[in-house]
């Protein structure tokens, strides 16, 4: 989110430079600047003890594309607490191991995107209301199950994941 008036008082703010930044909305009456905010989320690959990847169908998201779990950080908490609580909501699976992958701006959503890969003991799913489906896939096959866009963050995670396991198209 752009700031056009400044929250705290309601002027209208005027484009200054600080420091090394140009062009910061300043309110000149409270004397701060008001930086863009944005939402944060995560996105994880899940996989299980044989490198199966799990992928969710979630028809708000995509009817023709598979989706990695993903959800908003809240105030408050960390992105490290915030993929295993996501993936506990979403898939009923506890993680057993995780690794942070990366951060990568998903300009459709002007959202910043934590990745991470996390390995859980496969188990029965337990899917949330917002998850209409879940399967488990090869790495190879999840690949073409996920949306094709060289810029998609599900593509992105799923390659590192294959590439790690010396699996290409």
């Amino acid at each position: 989110m752009k700031f056009r008036y400044c929250p705290d008082c309601g002027t209208e703010l005027e484009l200054r430079q600080l420091g090394d930044e140009k062009d910061v909305p300043w309110c000149t009456v409270c004397d701060k600047p008001w930086f863009p905010v944005f939402p944060a989320a995560i996105i994880a690959l899940v996989y299980d003890e044989d490198n199966n990847v799990l992928l969710l169908r979630q028809n708000y998201i995509s009817t023709q594309f598979r989706n990695l779990v993903s959800g908003y950080i809240v105030p408050g908490e960390r992105a490290e607490e915030t993929m295993l609580r996501e993936i506990k909501e979403e898939t009923g699976l506890d993680v057993e191991e995780w690794k942070l992958r990366g951060t990568w701006w998903f300009a459709r959503k002007d959202m910043m995107m934590i990745g991470f890969t996390a390995r859980v003991r496969r188990a029965p799913l337990h899917l949330s209301t917002e998850v209409d489906g879940a399967s488990w896939h090869s790495a190879k096959e999840a690949l073409t199950l996920v949306h094709q866009r060289p810029e998609s963050v599900s593509r992105i995670l799923t390659q590192l994941f294959a590439d790690e396991l010396n699996i290409s198209l």
